[in-house]
């Protein structure tokens, strides 16, 4: 076994394919097919399913990837410890988030002192965060719900009611409070499955003996956030998350208070990287100011 024939390995099976892992290696796609098949010859074993239009890994494939997604993140934390000052200068930063409204202080602060650093934030539940980062797609993530287990160091931001909203011409946009039963007769915009606030929402009403069916189901806040704006119903979001809108009105559920913690995490074999602590640091001087 050669180190050239697992990162062969590796680079097709987070391409997806011979010919992107050629690219990425600047290297023929004849000579990447070569190092997986030695790879392959050389302990008996089948790593990739292969057709004319896709190439998907087997299952000693996924199991080898788990660990080759730890190799060579620790290579890269070797490479980022023996070049520290330039990590800090111009590297890149990938961010998973249920909500940017969260990390925006903190986003500019840790810019002003890393100007260098190139910092990409997109948006998912918390399905999609907790995978990205297990994927290695994703350096840190923002999600509303501590997970549970050892995997991940856990930065708590804060903890919020969930509560309802809806448009300023709604006709329950006078109401400062609506209780379960009565959100479940109006028409309710909800987030798609996966999302954790929509779980505890749905959780509360069941003990109360209420149903919460959607009358749309939208993915992602801001989506639900427009569609609300538009009179077309009742949304819900965390207190934090509701933020300044002139266009909407936030109404408290009468209901037992169902709390929405927001952190930041990552994997914890992942902390050490320059970059993730950086970040991290800086997250929790700011919650402690």
């Amino acid at each position: 076994m050669r180190y050239v024939q697992l990162r062969a390995f590796h680079q097709v099976a987070i391409s997806g394919g011979f010919s992107r892992a050629a690219e990425a290696l600047f290297l023929t796609q004849p000579a990447i097919s070569d190092q997986v098949r030695k790879l392959e010859e050389e302990y008996d074993v089948l790593l990739f399913n292969r057709n004319k239009k896709q190439v998907t890994l087997t299952h000693s494939g996924q199991k080898l990837l788990e660990i080759t997604h730890r190799m060579f993140d620790t290579e890269q934390q070797a490479l980022e410890l023996l070049t520290e000052s330039r990590a800090l200068r111009s590297g890149t930063l990938r961010i998973v988030a249920d909500a940017a409204h969260h990390l925006l202080h903190i986003l500019g602060s840790f810019r002003a002192r890393y100007p260098g650093v190139q910092v990409s934030v997109r948006a998912g539940n918390t399905e999609t965060v907790i995978s990205s980062l297990y994927s290695y797609d994703a350096d840190i993530g923002v999600l509303g719900e501590v997970p549970a287990g050892r995997d991940f160091e856990v930065l708590k931001l804060n903890s919020t009611p969930i509560i309802a909203f809806t448009s300023i011409d709604h006709p329950l946009s006078g109401k400062k409070s609506l209780t379960l039963a009565q959100l479940a007769q109006e028409s309710l915009v909800m987030r798609e499955r996966g999302s954790k606030t929509r779980q505890k929402l749905e959780d509360l009403a069941a003990a109360s003996k209420v149903e919460l069916r959607p009358v749309i189901e939208a993915e992602g806040r801001e989506a639900v956030r427009e569609i609300v704006a538009s009179g077309a119903g009742i949304g819900f979001v965390s207190a934090a998350e509701f933020g300044q809108d002139s266009r909407l009105v936030p109404i408290t559920i009468d209901a037992p208070e169902t709390l929405m913690d927001e952190a930041l995490i990552c994997l914890r074999e992942r902390s050490g990287g320059k970059l993730v602590r950086a970040f991290l640091d800086m997250a929790r001087s700011m919650s402690t100011d």
